[in-house]
This record gives structure tokens, C-alpha cells and sequence, in this order.
């Protein structure tokens, strides 16, 4: 999306105190949109923008989900704060209350299944690495060949979210799958290349989860699965809480919630 001429300038200004901030390139992707969105909305040069502005364009704006509201709000907020320093002009930048949704999760079974009987290597690879490790689409994307340590049956993650560095176990089932998937696609630098350019899209990895698993089925729900399926095979949550990259205990607790197996060892009243 194109900015408006007359505020091309903040914009830039925008954007190189993001990455001074160290905020990731994609977080800064998303931010700098929703501030274009914003900017040419209203129409006006930055500087003559009034409290009411951001307020009536918050309110009117048909926010899909909470967490996109959530970065609207922050991406905006940002901008009022750290481009124009407006911080003690009143605008309210109130955050909506959070959804406690628990994650939906697949069969273990059925999603094994699924993925094994897979033809496409390059398709098999990418899904059985996100079951295997837990991992985010972005980290797939990310990943380097020189992030797979066979060595040490280990692959490092570069930089997730919260610009921070892990590690996790690479299994020797899916190192062979990997290994089958290198020998025919021969892939550069990053794990797995797009078919015009260097790296594989977070949409493309979306596709496959509707191509192969259900058409109402995201990346992020191969995450949620690994990680339960873990929990229900005796992991320590402590463990989980490390190969997940969870800053916090409590994120990784939302596991214990939607296993099957720890709800059937209740003993009901009934």
C-alpha cells in the first residue's frame, strides 16, 4: 500500500525508529501497513492531526479479531508516541479485553496419518518439521540449512519472536524425511525455497494444511498439536515450555487444558 505524498517522510521516520526499537521485520511489515491505512484515511499532514482523528478512526474501524485490533492499536499508538511525541495529549489507546479460547487441537492419529501419506517431499517436509518441533510458520520460513545440526540431532532457531534464539530436538524420523526432501529439491540457503524466490511463504504453508489436513486448518494448530501430543506422552511442561520458546510458564499451561488424555483421568462426581 502506497503512503500519501505529504506524509512519506514520518512514515520513513516511522519505520527506521521501529527497527531502532529492534522490533522484527515482520512486525514492522504489519505496523507500517495499518500506519498507511491510518495516515491516508484521515488525509491530513501528520502534524495536524488531532486527538479526535485517532479516536473516531479506532472506533470506526471493523476490526476482523481482537488480536488484529490489538496491533492496529499498537501500530498507531506507536507512531502518536515515538513519531510525533504526542505522549501527553489524550487519546484513548484502551486495549480490548482478551479471548480465552483454547487452541484446537488434531488426533494424533489422524494428523500422523495425514502427513506420512504425503507424496509431495517438499510438502511432507514442511509439515512433518512443523508437527515434529512445534514450530511457527514464520520459523519454518526462516530456517537455514546450516540451522540443521545432524551432528547433534538438533535445530537452531534464529531469532523467533522476541528476537530470541532456541533450540530444539530433531528426531531421527524426520531428519530422514528431510534428507529425502534435500536430495530431490537440492534447496539454496534457506530450507525451503518459494518457486520465485529464496524462501517458502507463510500462505503457501497455509494452503498445504487446507490441501492436506482440513480446509479449516492453519499452520498454528501443528504447533498447538505437538506440543499437547508432548504433554499426553509424559514431557515434562518445563521441557515444553523450552522447545516452545514460552517466555512465560503460563503460555505453556494452556496445554493441560485441552489434553484428552489428562481430562479422561478425572474422576467425575457422575
Amino acid at each position: 500500500m502506497k503512503i500519501n505524498k505529504k506524509n512519506e517522510k514520518d512514515l520513513k521516520i516511522y519505520i527506521e525508529t521501529l527497527k531502532c526499537f529492534n522490533y522484527t521485520e515482520n512486525t514492522i511489515k504489519i505496523y507500517s501497513h495499518y500506519v498507511t491505512e491510518f495516515l491516508n484515511k484521515v488525509n491530513k499532514y501528520s502534524q495536524h492531526i488531532v486527538s479526535s482523528d485517532y479516536e473516531t478512526y479506532l472506533r470506526q474501524y471493523n476490526f476482523s479479531s481482537i488480536a488484529k485490533q490489538n496491533q492496529v492499536i499498537s501500530a498507531i499508538k506507536f507512531f502518536y508516541d515515538k513519531v510525533l511525541k504526542k505522549k501527553y495529549d489524550k487519546v484513548d489507546f484502551r486495549r480490548p479485553r482478551g479471548e480465552k479460547k483454547l487452541p484446537r487441537i488434531i488426533d494424533k492419529e489422524v494428523l500422523k496419518n495425514k502427513i506420512l501419506s504425503i507424496s509431495n517431499t517438499k510438502h511432507k517436509a514442511i509439515l512433518s518439521l512443523a508437527y515434529s518441533c512445534g514450530l511457527r510458520v514464520s520459523e519454518i520460513i526462516n530456517l537455514k540449512i546450516l540451522d540443521i545440526d545432524s551432528d547433534r540431532m538438533l535445530i537452531h532457531i534464529n531469532q523467533a519472536k522476541g528476537r530470541k534464539d532456541r533450540v530444539v530436538p530433531l528426531s531421527e524420523p524426520l531428519l530422514l524425511i528431510l534428507r529425502e526432501y534435500y536430495k530431490e529439491y537440492k534447496p539454496k540457503e534457506y530450507l525451503f525455497n518459494g518457486q520465485f524466490s529464496l524462501q517458502y511463504t507463510a500462505s503457501s504453508c497455509n494452503k498445504l494444511m487446507k490441501k492436506y489436513i482440513s480446509e479449516d486448518a492453519h499452520m498454528h494448530q501443528l504447533r498447538h498439536s505437538s506440543f499437547t501430543h508432548m504433554l499426553e506422552s509424559g514431557v515434562d511442561l518445563r521441557i515444553i515450555q523450552k522447545v516452545a520458546g514460552h517466555k512465560s510458564s503460563k503460555t505453556t499451561a494452556i496445554y493441560a487444558h485441552v489434553s484428552n488424555d489428562l481430562m479422561q483421568q478425572i474422576p467425575m462426581p457422575i
